[in-house]
């Protein structure tokens, strides 16, 4: 198996879907909710470095896009008849099993509060369910 036998369309599109989903989330639905958990001010969001920022977040988002793919297709390989309800499921319980865990004991012990952990729990329940429509739609 190849670790690079994957749709790269899809990968990059799927990618692009939860960076959309992140600038939704992180804009007009929860956008200053979640400035006020993590204590940042418009003004000091607007002095970081956007570039890195964003290109940062796009390339771990090929990332995880990638990640999702490529076990989608190590399933084909053992000749899983995945459905469009099994792929986003499974995308959903990466996120539910293993981001929102590690984010909430990475949180306990930062001693975050809880509406930025809800928060960002939504997010990447988010993410990767829209991450997991478009690898099912795009195998």
């Amino acid at each position: 198996m190849n670790l690079f036998d994957v749709n790269w369309l899809a990968v990059f599109l799927a990618a692009l879907a939860g960076f959309v989903v992140g600038g939704i989330w992180y804009g007009p639905v929860m956008g200053k909710k979640w400035m006020g958990a993590v204590g940042l001010t418009e003004e000091q969001i607007k002095e970081g470095n956007m570039g890195l920022i964003y290109g940062g977040a796009f390339a771990f988002s090929l990332l995880a896009s990638w990640a999702l793919a490529h076990t989608f297709h190590s399933y084909e390989l053992l000749d899983a008849d995945l459905s469009v309800k099994a792929k986003v499921m499974t995308a959903f319980g990466v996120a539910l099993g293993f981001i929102v865990p590690a984010l909430g004991t990475a949180y306990l012990f930062s001693q975050k509060g809880k509406a930025l952990f809800f928060i960002d729990a939504g997010y990447w329940l988010l993410f990767y369910t829209a991450m997991g429509f478009v690898h099912a739609y795009l195998p």
